[in-house]
């Protein structure tokens, strides 16, 4: 499975990004697709997953209410609405995959792509 995330960019408080995820290869494999940031310094953090076939979601409680991700079987893609941005969430956005909808460890990582909020 190979993961190619994009749609960073630089934003201002407030503003909002769409990030996508398409997946290829044994794409047919993944059962679970998250969304994790790393900031500056500081150790890489959940932000929020999926469940590929149910599509069942789940948070981390600074961005509920603000994300949304969401997935298109068909395109084999998944997105991450990030609306109400705070420089907070400054980093570099990955996307990770795993064949087992369990699982809290991801087999598969896309390159990541940089989300800066800032005025």
């Amino acid at each position: 499975v190979q993961l190619q995330a994009s749609g960073g960019g630089l934003v201002q408080p407030g503003g909002s990004l769409r990030l996508s995820c398409a997946a290829s290869g044994r794409a047919f494999s993944i059962k679970k697709l998250g969304w994790f940031r790393q900031a500056p310094g500081k150790e890489r953090e959940f932000v929020a997953t999926i469940v590929w076939n149910a599509g069942t979601t789940r948070y981390d409680n600074s961005v509920k209410g603000r994300f949304t991700i969401s997935r298109d079987n068909a395109k084999n893609t998944a997105y991450l609405q990030m609306n109400s941005l705070e420089p907070e969430d400054t980093g570099v956005y990955y996307c990770g995959a795993t064949g087992d909808v369990w699982s809290q460890s991801y087999d598969y990582w896309g390159q990541g792509t940089q989300v800066t909020v800032s005025s």
